[in-house]
């Protein structure tokens, strides 16, 4: 219902802003680190929303980059865990880091995460792995119909590992691939490999 929401800032809570925007003010609930870095009070901000509607609420939950809420739509698609959980999570660990987390099967990471045990971080590396290999087969299936010349890509562990995480975060594999042409060296960390890719793909 709502991309994003633009407008003045009138309001930081412990865990939500109010944003006025029109002579509406809306609060939007949001994670420590973006209320953190969302600016301070009167000035104009811009947050991409998640409109949240249950039987007995509805609530507008707020995200300064599209990572954050790409994040925030696969965490509340495990089952277990809710939207306040989920922003829990967005306060305690960056999309890279938790993309590569997912990936790399490292629960002990996850477990740090407050609210955050050992079963429920074991289903989140499944469900959230189980995806993407979903998302790998019916991309396979398109390129192998398509003949799509993959000479020119970058290839190497590392790279592969971070095209993963990236594809966890919602980026389809082609722009991906795309943006990772543009990245001279690939002889780095996946972490690194992750930001640089990031870095691309939001412009």
């Amino acid at each position: 219902m709502f991309a994003y929401i633009k407008g003045s800032l009138e309001e930081k809570a412990n865990d939500y802003v109010v944003i006025e925007t029109c002579g509406v003010g809306y609060k939007i609930f949001m994670s420590n680190i973006s209320i953190n870095n969302i600016g301070d009070l009167g000035d104009t901000v811009k947050v991409h929303t998640y409109y949240h509607v249950r039987e007995d609420n509805i609530s507008l939950y707020g995200f300064l980059a599209k990572e954050e809420l790409r994040m925030f739509e696969l965490l509340i698609s495990v089952s277990g865990i809710g939207s306040k959980s989920a922003i829990t999570i967005l306060s305690n660990i960056t999309p890279a880091s938790f993309a590569l987390a997912v990936i790399s099967n490292n629960i002990e990471l996850l477990k740090k995460i407050p609210g955050i045990g050992a079963k429920t971080a074991q289903r989140i590396v499944l469900e959230l792995q189980d995806k993407l290999k979903a998302q790998q087969k019916e991309l396979m299936a398109i390129e192998e119909q398509e003949e799509i010349i993959k000479a020119t890509k970058p290839t190497g562990e590392n790279v592969d590992e971070a095209m993963q995480a990236l594809q966890i975060l919602g980026y389809n594999k082609r722009e991906i691939e795309k943006a990772f042409e543009k990245i001279a060296n690939t002889d780095v960390s996946v972490e690194e490999l992750i930001k640089k890719g990031l870095s691309l793909l939001a412009r």
